[in-house]
């Protein structure tokens, strides 16, 4: 058995992968959810931030980039041990992060990147997570995919809508 979550290897192997930061985001916030919810300075916070930070920076949103990129910053400054635990050098971390944030606010178009994995077993996870889902590990990200890089508005969100639409009609009912 691994010491890490297989949510957080999924989460990798997506950010590494395919580079569907928009998957990221959801693997990781239903794990978080699941473990440590209600917790803002969870490092599943921040590598969600990560992700939407990334996502953003790929569509040209550079303030939501920044945005979201500060926030994950400011929790990864708190959370260095947990970062190491999780495989990750945290001060390789800190200086990639100053280097995306500077292309951000210097409006440097997206290049996709690589974390810092310090961790030989993690890194063997994610390329066979990789391997198994037919993703090659490292591989730039495909900015000709509007599937990808515009995820968040050509998804099926009927299931989302459908619940939200349950939760406000039961809202009223007790309100009556």
């Amino acid at each position: 058995m691994t010491k890490f979550p297989t949510s957080y290897i999924q989460y990798l192997a997506h950010f590494h992968g395919d580079r569907d930061y928009f998957e990221c985001h959801e693997t990781l916030e239903e794990y978080w959810k699941a473990t440590d919810a209600g917790n803002k300075k969870s490092i599943w916070v921040a590598l969600i931030l990560l992700a939407v930070s990334t996502y953003h920076h790929r569509r040209n949103n550079f303030p939501g980039a920044i945005r979201t990129l500060t926030k994950a910053e400011e929790i990864f400054s708190e959370t260095k041990e947990a970062t190491a635990r999780l495989g990750i050098d945290p001060e390789l971390l800190t200086e990639t992060l100053a280097i995306r944030k500077n292309n951000l606010l210097n409006n440097v178009p997206y290049t996709s990147f690589n974390l810092p994995l310090s961790d030989t077993e993690l890194k063997k996870l994610c390329y066979d997570e990789c391997r198994h889902n037919g993703f090659t590990w490292g591989t730039s990200s495909n900015l000709q995919n509007p599937d990808l890089v515009h995820r968040h508005s050509t998804r099926d969100r009927s299931d989302v809508i459908s619940d939200r639409r349950m939760a406000l009609e039961e809202r009223k009912s007790r309100e009556k």
